[in-house]
């Protein structure tokens, strides 16, 4: 008799063990993110010295590019990588605590108008971003997952998706790939026509809020232009991000009714599950800020703290781009996004610089 073969199971690694595999990536993280903070003021204080007319390079920027470069010329090793992806942590970490710096009042200064351009742009891109992988004959759940990031929150609003409709492999790599392209050429160009138009702080914010997809570049677009803009960028990127369990639902929903996909049995628990809870976070820091559970200096600690976990946050969008990965994956997809996102972007920008010639935004 032919002896028996006993597969071992898995080896599960310890809670501890998986903090320690984070380690080495984190500190890269903080390595690129510091290094850029020390050169935006070791240029602004070279200009004042010397008195050079240096450019004032951001160091959202900096770290950025310092990632890009890390990732694209030397590679990240796969000891790094693990503490590397945590930058979607530090993303949102940072976004809660930023919440300390808007009070209620603020979060309700975004005006009715503000909102109403949050859910055109949602419902606007779906319908929009449908359409056009249709007319491009892209794969069917390929179409939907280009969709959903595009009008929700990019690679978090995919990955929530895919498994959900039961899209393969392939497609999720393609939708990903071109989002993350497109993510990476918004934060040079959207600056870039929000000081060509002049656009106030708080219009150019919404503009980023809008038509960004990635919480992490859009954030990082809003920061690029001033502090104000970026906190603007972020109330409404987050209010766009509230969507994310009610339409992940409409497409499960849609393809379970063609058999491609298992029925949501329970829909408040399936939205529960998809909800972002740093939103909640967020909302809860604001509401404490506002009924003066933080003194000032507490308030303004805690601000502090979401620099330092944004400083990780946008190390980590340079680490995780390899734009000879994003090469491999086929020009179609990226071809529909880039046209699909320049409409969104041109639609959305002409609401909000309407909006604010009207309305003073």
């Amino acid at each position: 008799m032919a002896d028996s073969v006993v597969l071992a199971a898995p080896r599960r690694v310890s809670l501890p063990g998986r903090l320690v595999a984070l380690v080495p990536g984190v500190l890269l993280l903080a390595a690129v993110g510091y290094t850029g903070k020390f050169l935006e003021g070791f240029l602004a204080e070279e200009s004042r010295a010397h008195h050079l007319l240096l450019p004032n390079i951001e160091y959202v920027i900096w770290a950025i590019v310092l990632g890009l470069a890390v990732s694209n010329i030397v590679g990240v090793p796969a000891v790094f990588r693990a503490g590397v992806a945590s930058y979607e942590f530090w993303l949102k970490t940072g976004i809660v605590l930023l919440g300390a710096r808007f009070l209620m009042g603020d979060l309700l200064h975004l005006g009715g108008i503000s909102l109403l351009l949050v859910f055109f742009e949602v419902a606007f891109s779906l319908v929009f971003m449908t359409w056009l992988g249709r007319t491009f004959r892209l794969k069917p759940k390929l179409v939907s997952l280009l969709a959903i990031g595009s009008s929700i929150c990019g690679v978090s609003a995919i990955l929530a998706t895919c498994g959900a409709i039961e899209a393969d492999d392939e497609d999720t790599s393609y939708a990903i790939a071109a989002i993350l392209a497109l993510g990476a050429i918004s934060l040079v160009v959207f600056p870039l026509i929000g000081h060509a138009l002049h656009l106030t702080d708080r219009a150019y914010g919404l503009w980023a809020g809008l038509a960004v997809d990635n919480t992490a570049e859009s954030t990082a677009a809003g920061a690029i232009y001033s502090d104000a803009a970026g906190k603007v960028a972020v109330l409404a990127k987050t209010c766009r991000n509230a969507f994310i369990g009610f339409v992940v639902l409409a497409y499960v929903t849609y393809w379970a009714s063609k058999g491609q996909a298992e029925q949501v049995k329970n829909k408040p628990l399936f939205l529960w599950r998809k909800f972002p809870k740093f939103v909640l976070g967020f909302l809860l820091i604001s509401v404490l800020a506002s009924v003066g559970v933080f003194t000032r200096a507490q308030t303004v600690s805690i601000g502090n703290l979401s620099r330092w976990a944004f400083l990780l946050a946008f190390a980590g969008v340079g680490l995780r781009s390899n734009l000879r990965e994003l090469g491999r994956q086929g020009a179609r997809p990226f071809l529909v996004g880039l046209t699909g996102e320049v409409v969104i972007a041109l639609i959305t920008l002409g609401l909000v610089y309407g909006a604010g010639r009207m309305w003073a935004l």
